[in-house]
């Protein structure tokens, strides 16, 4: 696997800010003093754990940004299941350079294939039932692009990347209305009316008697925040009798305990956060190898 153009030029961004972040203006100063600069090398990265794969084009990508001489070849590709020990990657060059990549490519693949391992194990509890696993914006500052990049890695989906593609009328959206119940039509039929079928439209509802509201004024998903097992299970019988072509997507106490329960339900789209903003680094090594 390898980065859309976007995708690179967001990866290109955040390594250059890293790369600044860790060299500064005097490089690296242990290396400079005690490895001689015409010093040749080879390093490999090196799984320490099992996991799921994402981020080899990001290390690629900081390795030919300190030195475009360093050779960087994929052993394995992104999306990849990993075993511990497993040979990732080889880094052949200058060992100074070598050197001064490795902590900031390793922060890069480890942070995303901490994402994609999380998310192979919710969708691994989905099992065989017909749910789509979605992330949310809950990201790291910056590092949407790639961490969505991450989620389909680990077999999930992206949901919006951002405010600017796609309407969702969230309970705070219904709030500020001040309309009750019937800001949630009055919401869905403005967003309809400002653009027509080209943008999708979702609205949140916490309450069946707000779902019937939504099915009635037909947006193109409802997302059911925070319901009980039943009255999901009841959503997906409204929906089927009155407006089946509405997609459901449940959201709000989904964990690796629970997902299993909620995609029984029959709803079309589970949305975690937790996939990117509670998932841990998965511990990946760089090997000097004479």
């Amino acid at each position: 696997m390898s980065f859309s153009e976007t995708e690179q030029v967001s990866c290109k961004r955040l390594a250059r800010l890293a790369l600044e972040e860790d060299l500064g203006s005097a490089g690296d100063l242990t290396s400079l003093s005690v490895v001689p600069p015409e010093t040749q090398g080879r390093a490999v990265f090196v799984s320490r754990q099992a996991g799921r794969l994402a981020g080899l084009p990001a290390a690629r990508l900081v390795f030919q940004l300190v030195d475009p001489s360093i050779h960087f070849e994929s052993l394995a590709t992104d999306g990849n299941t990993l075993s511990p020990n497993l040979p990732l990657a080889v880094v052949r060059g200058p060992m100074r350079s070598i050197l001064a990549a490795e902590r900031t490519a390793l922060n890069f693949l480890q942070r995303l294939s901490g994402v994609a391992t999380l998310t192979a194990r919710y969708v691994a509890q989905i099992g065989t039932h017909h749910v789509r696993l979605l992330d949310t914006r809950k990201t790291t500052p910056g590092w949407r692009l790639l961490e969505k990049y991450a989620v389909r890695m680990g077999g999930g989906h992206n949901h919006r990347m951002g405010l600017c593609d796609g309407v969702l009328i969230k309970d705070n959206h219904l709030a500020c209305l001040g309309l009750g119940t019937e800001a949630v039509s009055r919401a869905i039929v403005s967003a309809r009316n400002s653009y027509g079928h080209h943008v999708p439209i979702e609205v949140e509802v916490d309450t069946l008697a707000q779902l019937d509201i939504a099915l009635a004024a037909g947006p193109d998903i409802v997302l059911l925040d925070n319901m009980t097992r039943d009255d999901l299970c009841e959503s997906v019988r409204r929906r089927n009798a009155v407006a089946p072509g509405i997609l459901l997507e449940a959201s709000g106490g989904v964990n690796l305990s629970t997902i299993q329960s909620i995609a029984e339900t029959g709803v079309d789209r589970i949305s975690v956060g937790a996939l990117t903003h509670s998932a841990n680094a998965l511990d990946i090594g760089l090997d000097y190898q004479t």
